[in-house]
């Protein structure tokens, strides 16, 4: 495991704190899975990308006009 030194303003170290107390775990935790989330989040956002890369239009319509017409089942109603 690494150590970093981390610079954070007052106004958000007293709110990574209270969230942390909150949650009943340590700054260091709550960071370092705000860290993991955000990470997550920009590499499924590459992964999406890259993957709409491969895509191609005629393949997208033919699997949609399998799509029966009509409305959606109540369950897929929001």
């Amino acid at each position: 495991m690494s150590t970093l030194s981390l610079r954070l303003p007052d106004s958000l170290h007293e709110t990574a704190k209270s969230l942390a107390k909150r949650e009943h775990v340590s700054v260091n935790q709550l960071i370092a899975t705000a860290v993991a989330e955000k990470i997550s989040a920009l590499m499924t956002e590459d992964y999406l990308e890259q993957r709409a890369k491969r895509g191609k239009r005629a393949n997208y319509e033919a699997v949609l006009v399998k799509v029966p017409e009509g409305a959606p089942e109540e369950r897929d109603r929001f």
